[in-house]
């Protein structure tokens, strides 16, 4: 291995972006262009004057040719500016800004629980292979991976919430998330409730996170259940786990200081696969618990027939999950030499 692989393989994974993130775009630009009408009479269609309707068509250039407005979309988005809705006249990069932090703190806190059930749960199945415990795992695994999401948060709020009192919709009580919001640091309402010393309020944002985030930390954790399993299951038939174990060394710690580490390399390059399936979850999460997030907000634009923020929104995940992976893909090669580019 050269001493210049690494940078090499940086430059040549950010060189794919590109291709990438131009299909995307594409599809997203097409997509939504080929919708029956155009998107201001979609919107605001039998509210204005036709007189008025076309004026904001010509000053949103949707008039334009469509190659036209092709090259004008990937130029705003190259300048970060994902446009302005047309039914409320809110700018895209303001809607993030306000909801993408309770979208932020739901998929982080979904990730934690799904690493912390799936990787468990999954070095169980693998140390028991073809066990009561295995099958039980696995069966677990592909039922929450199967389940719909809005079906599962039904039942956390039928079965789990009420018994245990927990909050059902919201990020916070109203008079929580009033109180923290009016003084915003980082627009994130559980860091600015942290920062601003509201144990209170800090308490009631994490209670109000509970089910949302157990219902899509579900949604993923039968992924890593069957990575770990199968990963594990691999690791304990290499050489040198049978030298460890020829060494008379307890199997207990062959798993966890010989087999565990190897195993769970691979769980690294699947979190950037996992980055699409959580924000598309989340939106699905959000609708089923009035979560105030950017998914919420896409459903909203969708049901308005607002085309341009549905198209601002859905480019912003896109880019959110190309960066994603372009950096799971860099920390991957920093811990493990092999996939680097000779």
């Amino acid at each position: 291995m050269t001493r210049g692989s690494l940078p090499r393989y940086i430059l040549a994974r950010i060189g794919l972006i590109i291709p990438m993130m131009l299909v995307l775009l594409t599809m997203v630009f097409l997509l939504l262009r080929v919708a029956p009408g155009d998107p201001v009479s979609a919107a605001v269609g039998g509210k204005l004057d036709p007189a008025v309707i076309e004026a904001r068509k010509d000053a949103l250039g949707l008039n334009r040719p469509l190659i036209v407005q092709y090259f004008e979309y990937l130029w705003q988005v190259a300048r970060l500016d994902f446009g302005q809705t047309i039914s409320d006249n809110r700018p895209i990069l303001e809607i993030i800004r306000d909801n993408g932090g309770a979208t932020l703190t739901l998929t982080i806190g979904a990730f934690l629980i799904a690493l912390g059930i799936g990787i468990p749960l999954g070095l169980a199945a693998g140390r028991a292979r073809d066990s009561i415990r295995d099958v039980v795992i696995r069966v677990f695994g592909v039922v929450t991976y199967a389940a719909p999401i809005f079906f599962v948060g039904l039942l956390m709020q039928m079965f789990i919430a009420r018994p245990l009192g927990l909050p059902t919709s919201g990020i916070a009580n109203p008079r929580t998330q009033f109180t923290v919001a009016t003084k915003p640091i980082t627009h994130i309402l559980l860091v600015d409730a942290a920062l601003q010393g509201n144990m209170a309020a800090l308490g009631d944002i994490l209670v109000h996170h509970i089910l949302p985030c157990l219902t899509l930390g579900l949604l993923i954790c039968g992924v890593f259940i069957r990575l770990v399993r199968v990963n594990l299951l691999q690791t304990l038939q290499a050489d040198y786990v049978e030298a460890a174990r020829a060494r008379g060394i307890p199997e207990r710690r062959v798993v966890r200081e010989h087999a565990f580490r190897n195993a769970l390399v691979p769980v690294v390059t699947v979190v950037g696969l996992q980055a699409a399936m959580l924000l598309g979850g989340a939106v699905l999460t959000e609708n089923t618990f009035n979560w105030p997030g950017l998914g919420t907000q896409l459903v909203h634009y969708i049901e308005a027939r607002d085309y341009i923020g549905v198209q601002g929104l859905v480019t912003f995940f896109a880019v959110v999950v190309v960066l994603i992976s372009l950096a799971v893909d860099i920390i991957n090669a920093l811990i493990d030499p092999r996939v680097r580019y000779s």
